[in-house]
């Protein structure tokens, strides 16, 4: 599962194959297995902003987990059921994710920052019997809890207060904890044996849970130690402001994190603020961490931060979105270290990745593959394309990361693949030296004047500006030119957008990247609709855009 020694990811992907057992349990690999070898080893640490952090060890993980464990057996949860999870970071969280993968019980993270509309699919849709949340979670699911017909019972932590009084099916965390005892749980679940169901964003149709065996774990393994050179190095210690209810916190850091041995910091925070990500990674002493993108582009809006927080990091790995060449080469100037980009999916994660220490690393590519995964760029009929080709980024089967397939839905399955190509939806290109570059969705990608253009490259040269914040490029229709490029654009504080801003815009892309992939339309907004992991979500940009140029037609 660890990377063998080398000097290049060349030289280390001949030298590696997976080890996967028959037999294997997430839930014991990253407690019970620690506990038994060194129970007083440090876990997990939590941030408190006005006191000290809190700690948990392997022997606290694993008996709480246990005991977490049996109470969930005494609300009927049993092997194969679907316990859902809306919680922020936390030991709550570890514990309740660590305790179903015991009981060979399906986990379903959900994020609290959900709506109810989105709570209630997914929870209607994995069929969950149990849900685990706070007392805020509680609240919101109120409205639909009468059509929730598999749900049994909530369990509440944050104190427990949250349950006193609610109704017959609603139970404290820490009160269900200390009901049982919290001697070992014996469950033998096999690699393949389902553990985890993490929906999709739902880009085409309604979101599919991507249901994951126990062996994803060990498939990430090789993905993180790629990023973050070589972890587990003495000192290190994993920090992430993505929630855990994604695959990027859950699987990128969190659950690698405990297998590895290797200490993770939490904070309940659930809006990201760069001042306090700043003050979290140098108090904490974080040395690993994992940075979506988006919120690398907000952090370099803080000037001269490293005059107020004194950093000790070894790594930072992004993804989840294209990272581009702006964000790259401020990191090497203020922060003073290589951003190592890295690419997945939910359904099969972290198959690409840079390193610098193995130097694998390029401003605007996402990186080279992992040992131990196969990745091309393939056209419509599965067949590998040239190195220089645009095409759609896959990954073939088998592979122990990649997903079992979607959540009783055999159809979706299917045509997610194309033989044994597992297609991403993703538009990419390799080049002759194994670098592959991101594009954009399917649908994210922009046809003007017969010109194919990804968003990615835009945005990452419109955030490079100096007035500039944020930004989203997607395609309006044109009559003339199928498509013109459109730019939503978020301006730093105390900057005054105009015409004169306008014309710089244009000026600033048209020089630097190409006169056909400059913004021919500009709009000014005070915010970009964001998922709960920081990506924008272009499709409603896009549905506003159609909705412009449609309203326009008619006039």
């Amino acid at each position: 599962m660890l990377l063998p020694a080398g000097e290049t990811i060349e030289e280390i992907a001949s030298r590696f194959s997976w080890e996967v057992p028959e037999f294997f349990n997430i839930g014991k690999a990253v407690s019970d297995d620690w506990a038994a070898r060194e129970p007083d080893r440090i876990c997990l640490e939590h941030f408190n902003p006005d006191s000290a952090p809190d700690r948990l060890s392997y022997d606290g993980l694993a008996r709480r987990s246990n005991a977490l464990a049996r109470g969930l057996r005494s609300l009927g949860v049993e092997r194969g059921d679907r316990v859902a999870l809306m919680l922020p970071q936390g030991f709550e969280t570890a514990i309740a994710h660590v305790a179903i993968y015991k009981l060979g019980a399906i986990a379903v993270p959900l994020a609290l920052l959900f709506g109810v509309e989105a709570v209630d699919h997914r929870l209607s849709a994995s069929g969950a019997r149990v849900l685990v949340t706070t007392p805020g979670g509680v609240e919101k699911i109120a409205a639909i809890r009468e059509r929730l017909a598999d749900l049994r019972a909530i369990v509440v932590a944050d104190g427990d207060e949250g349950a006193k009084g609610v109704s017959d099916d609603v139970v404290g965390f820490v009160e269900l904890e200390k009901a049982h005892p919290d001697t070992p749980v014996a469950v033998e679940t096999r690699a393949d044996d389902p553990g985890l169901m993490i929906f999709t964003s739902g880009t085409t149709g309604p979101p599919k849970g991507a249901l994951h065996g126990h062996r994803v774990l060990i498939g990430h393994i090789p993905g993180v130690q790629t990023h973050h050179e070589f972890i587990p190095q003495p000192g290190d210690k994993l920090w992430t402001p993505a929630d855990w209810a994604w695959a990027g916190g859950l699987l990128n850091v969190l659950l690698p994190g405990l297998l590895l041995g290797v200490p993770v910091v939490s904070s309940q925070a659930q809006k990201f603020d760069p001042e306090l990500a700043y003050r979290i990674m140098a108090e904490m002493k974080v040395r690993n961490a994992f940075i979506p993108p988006t919120a690398l582009r907000i952090m370099r809006s803080v000037a001269d931060p490293l005059s107020r927080h004194r950093l000790d990091l070894r790594t930072v790995g992004s993804g989840g979105e294209a990272l581009g060449r702006e964000t790259y080469e401020w990191a090497q100037k203020v922060l003073g270290l290589t951003i190592n980009e890295f690419y997945g999916q939910t359904e099969c994660n972290l198959v690409l990745s840079s390193s610098a220490r193995l130097g694998v690393s390029r401003g605007g590519a996402i990186g080279k593959r992992v040992p131990g995964h196969e990745v091309a760029v393939i056209d419509d009929q599965g067949n590998v394309v040239p190195d220089g080709t645009s095409g759609q980024i896959a990954v073939r089967r088998p592979d122990p990361v990649m997903f079992l397939g979607y959540w009783q839905n055999e159809a979706a399955t299917e045509a997610k693949f194309i033989g044994d190509w597992m297609v991403t939806g993703d538009q990419g290109v390799r080049d002759a030296e194994g670098y592959f570059s991101f594009f954009g969705r399917d649908d994210d990608v922009i046809t003007s004047s017969g010109y194919r253009i990804g968003p990615g490259e835009i945005e990452d040269c419109l955030t490079g500006h100096p007035a500039v914040a944020l930004a989203a490029v997607v395609g309006k229709p044109d009559p003339v030119r199928t498509e013109i490029v459109k730019a939503y654009i978020v301006v730093k504080p105390d900057i005054k957008p105009d015409a004169e801003l306008t014309v710089s815009v244009r000026e600033w892309v048209k020089t630097r990247l190409s006169a056909h992939e400059y913004p021919r339309e500009i709009e000014f907004v005070d915010s970009l609709p964001l998922t709960t992991t920081g990506k924008v979500i272009r499709r409603i940009l896009r549905d506003q855009a159609v909705a412009e140029a449609d309203a326009a037609t008619s006039t």
